[in-house]
């Protein structure tokens, strides 16, 4: 009997990092067993890993030889950074770089990088980071390329549970409909729900190693501002409009990340068809059959996004 490759997961315990532990553990057949890294071990998220017949084990991406530990005897590894838990582009080049490195060090045969562009390439600049969570895990791209690291660079999109976690979805307006204001125009979306990033990296991996060196796009749809608040209303029954603003007064916005929101925002629209083409949803598809359509995430979610007003 072939023993089965194991998978290191990064962020195990989250959204995205748990949706690739949950493909293998629900995919037994697939040849791979699942080491979900933490920081905490006894969280409930990697007790319920444990419990699913995961390999729970404990390092912190700053610290190099924890990691290298947790990486001894992987087939593959899927890395990730969340930028949300210290919001400084430093410390989210130096937990690639240290990733990176183990990886090497540990002789993995295949790594997938959650990563994003750089928008300093194509944006005007508004600092030293446009968008930070975005430039810096586009610039640490590099630290992979540099080391040699047998990668898959995989793009994400936006999440649609920033409607929920970062309080981006509709406001009660003015006349009692909701109002979702975005300053995207026209322009398409792309989004993704969580869980599904890690299920197309699930199907990455399954592939094999013909991806290695290749950049591949992920999205659930490609959705207009008034698309999304049309599906938002037929999802909760309450009238939803969506409400064009301009990046500079959105940048004005006094709510937590509306200059960086702003910053990101205004780099999808202006790039939109670049930005979309390089995120097909039928690739997607083609990687994670269960995809999700905004619909219906929106059917498990929509009562969970701030504001909303679910009629049934």
């Amino acid at each position: 009997m072939t023993a089965h490759k194991i998978i290191a997961v990064v962020g195990a315990t989250g959204a995205q990092g748990g949706g690739l532990a949950r493909a293998i553990l629900t995919h037994p057949d697939s040849g791979f067993r699942v080491r979900a890294i933490t920081r905490d071990a006894t969280s409930v998220a990697a007790r319920k890993l444990a419990a699913a017949g995961a390999e729970v084990v404990t390092a912190d991406l700053g610290d190099s030889a924890s990691l290298s530990t947790a990486l001894r005897e992987v087939w593959g590894a899927y890395f990730m950074t969340c930028f949300q838990a210290h919001f400084c582009p430093a410390t989210e080049k130096l937990e690639a770089r240290t990733m990176a490195a183990a990886a090497r060090r540990a002789h993995v045969r295949h790594v997938i990088w959650s990563t994003l562009e750089d928008t300093r390439t194509r944006a005007t600049p508004r600092g030293s980071y446009n968008v930070p969570h975005c430039d810096a895990k586009g610039e640490a791209d590099g630290y992979f390329r540099e080391l040699d690291v047998p990668t898959t660079f995989l793009r994400t999109s936006f999440h649609w549970e920033n409607f929920i976690d970062w309080g981006l979805g509709p406001r009660l307006g003015p006349h009692g409909n909701l109002v979702l204001t975005m300053p995207i125009g026209t322009s398409r979306l792309a989004g993704i729900a969580a869980e599904d990033i890690g299920r197309c990296a699930f199907g990455i991996f399954s592939e094999g190693t013909d991806t290695i060196g290749c950049t591949i796009g992920i999205a659930g749809e490609h959705l207009t501002g008034d698309e999304m608040a049309a599906k938002m209303g037929r999802a909760t029954g309450h009238t939803t409009i969506y409400h064009p603003i301009c990046p500079d007064r959105y940048r004005e916005l006094a709510s937590p990340g509306s200059l960086e929101m702003g910053n990101w925002f205004q780099y999808q629209r202006d790039t939109e068809a670049e930005y979309c083409s390089a995120r097909s949803v039928e690739r997607s598809r083609s990687l994670n059959p269960q995809l999700q359509s905004f619909d219906a995430w929106l059917a498990v979610n929509a009562g969970r996004i701030p504001g909303s007003v679910v009629t049934y």
